[in-house]
């Protein structure tokens, strides 16, 4: 049996007990990985709440592609890639809020006023997509991802007697509620593909 406590676990292993509904090793990859992301926050400069606000876009996204990473072992690089997509989407996001003049000036367009009021539009169209397809969610699904996806994250086993799911039955529910905000139009038409996991040489 493998285990998934020692902290030498072999990423890859624990990717794959984690697809498979592993409660202690989907806990190990957040504990484990958690500082990188918000590592990457910081030398991106980041506000409190735009890390907040990243880092829970980062654990969704791997929760949604997990069982479609093309090499398990290449999770540090696809979590690197991408949460510095998403600091950049941030980062791009706040420059093109400056004032007209010296967005202009920064960027070297002519146009940077429209460019300001387009970014910052999409910004907040593609947040709210995502906080609207979350509260449509029935109210056991917005528990549900609310502790899956806690800094810490909370133990299977609290979540099991808080919700009075067995912890077999929380990855599968996990899923289904994924899918539900997958197929919200207004998520659908805002949330930018991931980035590929990448290719380990």
């Amino acid at each position: 049996m493998t285990r998934l406590d020692g902290s030498t676990q072999d990423i890859g292993a624990l990717v794959t007990a984690a697809s498979r509904g592993d409660t202690r090793a989907w806990d190990t990859i957040v504990a484990r990985y958690g500082g990188l992301v918000t590592a990457v926050c910081r030398q991106w400069r980041l506000s409190d709440a735009d890390t907040a606000d990243v880092s829970q876009t980062v654990w969704l996204r791997l929760f949604e592609q997990l069982d479609r990473l093309r090499d398990p072992r290449a999770l540090p690089a696809w979590l690197l890639t991408t949460t510095r997509r998403e600091c950049h989407h941030v980062h791009r996001a706040a420059k093109r809020e400056l004032p007209g003049a010296i967005a202009a000036r920064l960027e070297g367009q002519a146009d940077a006023t429209a460019a300001s009021i387009d970014d910052g539009l999409l910004r907040r169209e593609r947040r709210a997509a995502v906080r609207a397809a979350f509260d449509e969610l029935p109210p056991h699904c917005r528990e549900l991802l609310e502790l899956l996806l806690s800094d810490p994250p909370t133990p299977y086993g609290e979540i099991s007697a808080r919700l009075g799911v067995p912890c077999g039955g929380i990855g599968p529910n996990r899923a289904r509620c994924l899918d539900r905000m997958r197929r919200n139009p207004r998520f659908r038409a805002f949330m930018t593909e991931p980035a590929g996991p990448p290719r380990s040489r």
